[in-house]
């Protein structure tokens, strides 16, 4: 079999090796084998990495002046892990005592399992130069109704290169709540992070990912998660930074009467890319799983949306639902969508959508014959498209927060384009 041609990026690929510290040498090997995608391989078709190539990449250096000022679910109590740079701070993280059966720590203060196989270069080059992450674990019939907050603060420029790894464990009939952000401040640096989540037999677990990168920053986030018997477990994407973001979800439901919601909204404007790549793997009967990810989009942005349902043979009364709606608010923004089924299964119940679309005019006639200018009238379908999203997170602090972050956000985008 012939590998695929790289664009030129043996050199990035050096360069980049050479600029991280020594690590594991098979997943060094990986990478440099596998090279950067390009738009000839078909995951990556939409989204073209070849900007991160060019960057003069370093390992990202300890800051210990970074703070958390303007950060999110600052009035949230409970644990909290900060990581600056990919380095733990401790003077910023903040653990407290907690009940027995529950562990808030980072990778790098005890054992930890071994990262699954990668799947694609950038889980190659995470596996191979990892620096920390946070390590969550609950152990059986313990509920822990207090979020627990992660935060990724970002500091360097110009290639500042950071690999995390974290690590969720929900054991049988337990309970926990994570907030993940990631932040930054200047232009040009590269986070590659990782997160496995493993949801024991009846286990519950809500997961939040905040991203608001810096816009000139790049991003690519992989979530694996596993879930056993009965588990019920909710991921919500908010992706608002980066000047190339890339999430990629990857779900397994290897027990019976698993339901497992993943929902997202992104908000690309000025040139962004923002980029979901999903897979969800129905490997038993009985399970549920439900997809809901929106699009608000400015300016010349860009997202791309690949969400994929494999319904395994065996998996018999399986109920999958995806939808991706996108609102583009300038002539100049652009949406690649692509839902797909793949079933091997009899007696399901499949779905899935993709719409496109500016301002609805007869929305806005509706809205305004009832009293409200059309500026109103746009902005308020706007909101309610993005909160549809924001109100399926549970958490209600969380929620609440997040809610008029979104709004500020909205308020800030403009070209209104009628239909």
């Amino acid at each position: 079999m012939v590998a695929p041609p790289h664009m030129n990026a043996e050199d990035a690929v050096d360069r980049l090796l050479a600029a991280l510290p020594e690590s594991d040498a098979a997943g060094r090997a990986r990478f440099a084998e596998l090279g950067f995608p390009t738009p000839r391989d078909e995951d990556w078709r939409f989204t073209p990495v070849k900007p991160l190539t060019e960057l003069n990449f370093s390992a990202a250096p300890v800051d210990a002046d970074a703070t958390l000022e303007g950060c999110v679910f600052a009035a949230i109590d409970g644990p909290q892990l900060v990581f600056v740079n990919g380095h733990y701070s401790e003077a910023l993280s903040q653990v407290g005592e907690l009940p027995a059966g529950v562990e808030v720590r980072p990778m790098s203060a005890g054992d930890c399992p071994a990262p699954p196989a990668p799947e694609d270069a950038f889980g190659a080059l995470n596996a191979a130069t990892v620096t920390d992450g946070p390590f969550i674990s609950v152990a059986d019939n313990v509920h822990f109704e207090t979020p627990v907050r992660v935060y990724y603060l970002s500091t360097g420029s110009n290639g500042a290169t950071v690999n995390v790894r974290g690590y969720i464990r929900a054991e049988v009939n337990s309970q926990v709540t994570v907030l993940e952000s990631w932040t930054g401040k200047q232009a040009g640096y590269f986070n590659n992070a990782t997160t496995e989540l493993h949801a024991a037999d009846n286990a519950q677990v809500e997961h939040v990912k905040f991203q608001d990168e810096h816009t000139g920053a790049f991003h690519v986030g992989g979530l694996h998660t596993a879930l056993g018997r009965d588990a019920r477990v909710a991921h919500h994407s908010l992706a608002l930074g980066g000047r190339i973001a890339r999430n990629n979800l990857r779900a397994h439901l290897n027990g019976t009467g698993i339901e497992a919601v993943l929902n997202g909204l992104y908000l690309p404007r000025a040139g962004q890319l923002i980029d979901h790549h999903m897979v969800v793997n129905h490997e038993q009967p009985h399970c549920d799983s439900h997809e809901y990810f929106n699009g608000i989009l400015d300016d010349d942005s860009r997202a791309v949306f690949h969400g994929r349902i494999h319904v395994h043979k065996g998996a018999d009364k399986t109920d999958a639902k995806q939808t991706n709606k996108n609102l583009l608010l300038s002539d100049s923004a652009t949406i690649d969508t692509k839902p797909q089924l793949e079933i091997y299964a009899d007696d399901v119940k499949c779905t899935h959508g993709a719409t496109i679309g500016q301002m609805n005019a007869e929305q806005i006639f509706y809205l305004r014959a009832r009293g409200l200018d059309e500026e109103s009238a746009r902005r308020m379908i706007m909101h309610a498209f993005a909160g549809e999203i924001v109100e399926r997170i549970q958490c209600e602090a969380a929620r609440e927060e997040l809610d008029r972050l979104v709004w500020d956000r909205l308020e800030q985008m403009g070209g209104l384009v009628a239909a």
